[in-house]
């Protein structure tokens, strides 16, 4: 059984969401038609433009003859065009050029890596849908309307794939595995070191000594961190029922881990916390810079090894 499938029946995940194996999800903003045609066009553009540089090399040293330009340029277009695809996405990690310039990526739909299997068969695909029915449908004449007609509905058709799915895959990416989403925007993230205003007093009213920090390490500083945060997100809101039992729950382990006496009365426990990990923050800074580290409660120095 595949690790990201989910054991039961839920509601199919939202537009944008992947279920990596990890099984936790990931909510990326799928790119709309119109920033992926632009970045289609880019690309297009640059190969185009490559394959007309060599196709001049040749009229200038002589080869061929005026007859078969038409068919050695567009042999180049299609020569060119193919590896750009597939190498350029394989170099940047599922990206071109163009889209590069518009700020959007190739991912695979289950959250892993993307193979070269899959690179490969997607951009092969792109020229069965688009690039090889538009050839056709350019060198058809007026004397064969039912080859013309059936290009130009192939082309329509791929066209139509992504309006009637939740990612906007086309056909290279529905047998592929992939989908293509906009680049997420890092965000950094507000210090938890700067205490929220009218808080500044708990620092002074909560007071830990050095014996009391050298129980925890960077492992449970960065767990308290998890926990501060989500907080702050629910900081509108309000704590609920299930967040004030573990705020408490926390406060209390804390208090008989480091043996601070005093009780911490319940609308000063998230001080209580935030003050805690500042000290315990600077704590650890302090003894780095002497090189110790101590990476959690569990770590001891080796002093036979010195």
């Amino acid at each position: 059984m595949k690790l990201w499938r989910r054991k039961e029946k839920t509601a199919a995940p939202s537009l944008g969401e992947l279920i990596p194996p990890e099984g936790v999800p990931i909510h990326l903003e799928v790119a709309g038609l119109g920033v992926r045609l632009a970045a289609q066009l880019t690309d297009v553009g640059i190969t185009l433009i490559a394959a007309v540089a060599v196709l001049i090399l040749i009229m200038s040293l002589g080869i061929g003859t005026p007859t078969t330009l038409l068919a050695i340029g567009s042999l180049l277009f299609f020569v060119i065009r193919v590896p750009y695809y597939v190498i350029a996405e394989l170099a940047w990690n599922g990206q071109t050029l163009g889209k590069r310039l518009m700020k959007i990526k190739v991912v695979s739909h289950d959250g892993r890596s993307l193979s070269t299997h899959a690179l490969v068969l997607r951009n092969l695909m792109k020229e069965a849908e688009i690039f090889l029915p538009a050839t056709l449908l350019l060198t058809l004449d007026t004397s064969s309307p039912v080859a013309s007609g059936l290009a130009l509905a192939w082309i329509l058709g791929g066209l139509f794939v992504p309006l009637f799915n939740r990612h906007r895959q086309r056909l290279g990416d529905l047998m592929a595995g992939t989908h293509v989403i906009h680049l997420p925007v890092p965000v950094l993230l507000k210090d938890l070191a700067q205490a929220p205003v009218g808080e500044t007093a708990a620092k002074t009213r909560f007071t830990f000594l050095a014996h009391q920090l050298d129980h925890y390490g960077a492992f449970e500083l960065q767990t308290l961190e998890t926990l501060l945060r989500a907080q702050e997100k629910r900081r509108a809101s309000g704590p609920s029922q299930n967040d004030r039992a573990t705020i408490e729950s926390v406060v209390e382990k804390i208090r008989q881990k480091i043996g601070y006496a005093n009780k911490v009365p319940e609308a000063d426990r998230l001080k209580f916390l935030r003050a805690f990990y500042n000290a315990q923050r600077e704590h650890l800074e302090k003894r780095q810079l002497f090189g110790e580290r101590r990476r959690d409660k569990h770590y001891a120095v080796d002093d036979s090894s010195s």
